[in-house]
């Protein structure tokens, strides 16, 4: 025979739990929010991953930190996510990669370690020894060139020329007017110019008349 109740108020002396009123619909809404998040980030992830890496790269992060780097991006991303307004994704991530490489560079100074070791590139099978030699004293050039220029300059250089972002978005992304990085673009060409030259052996004369 199963236990049955027949008086309610026999068991009015246990204890009651409170639980909090959580409408069904107030829970399907919390659902839904957490599903479009997760699309949201990972839209992002999928379209400027790419982005990220090269701008770490470029900016100065050594090789083996770059898988690492990218995802701390992304986490940082996904913590503000809800602060990030739409369509300003991208000059959050440019912004946060171009921070977490200056951190990255100060660190590798800091101890004297070499950022950057130089696999061979093996994308193309059908490039030869040669020509991946070259492309590797192409790059080792340009880092030298990038991680020797002031900061400023750097950041304005590699988004306008590698990224081929325009200066509006620049000025977006770096939070500065679009004059000061038309500026700051001219003196970065003029001192990437001069430090090529260097590198060559054939440093501009200054006429003297």
């Amino acid at each position: 025979m199963g236990f049955v109740v027949t008086d309610v108020a026999a068991f009015s002396h246990y204890p009651l739990v409170a639980l909090p009123a959580i409408e069904p619909p107030a829970i399907l809404e919390m659902v839904s929010s957490r599903r479009e998040r997760d699309v949201r980030l990972r839209g992002l992830v999928d379209k400027y991953v790419l982005l990220v890496a090269r701008v770490l790269r470029n900016a100065g992060t050594a090789e083996a930190n770059i898988d690492d780097d990218v995802q701390r991006v992304f986490i940082a991303l996904s913590n503000r996510l809800h602060d990030v307004r739409l369509g300003a994704e991208k000059a959050f991530l440019v912004q946060t990669a171009l921070n977490m490489a200056a951190h990255s560079r100060r660190t590798t100074a800091r101890r004297r370690e070499v950022l950057t070791e130089y696999p061979p590139d093996t994308g193309d099978a059908t490039v030869g020894p040669e020509e991946l030699a070259e492309r590797a004293q192409v790059r080792r050039r340009l880092d030298q060139i990038l991680g020797a220029m002031d900061a400023d300059l750097r950041a304005v250089f590699l988004l306008y020329e590698l990224e081929e972002m325009t200066t509006a978005e620049i000025a977006a992304v770096l939070e500065i007017p679009t004059g000061t990085v038309a500026s700051r673009l001219r003196r970065a060409r003029a001192d990437f110019r001069e430090r090529v030259a260097l590198l060559e052996g054939s440093a501009p004369r200054t006429e003297v008349g």
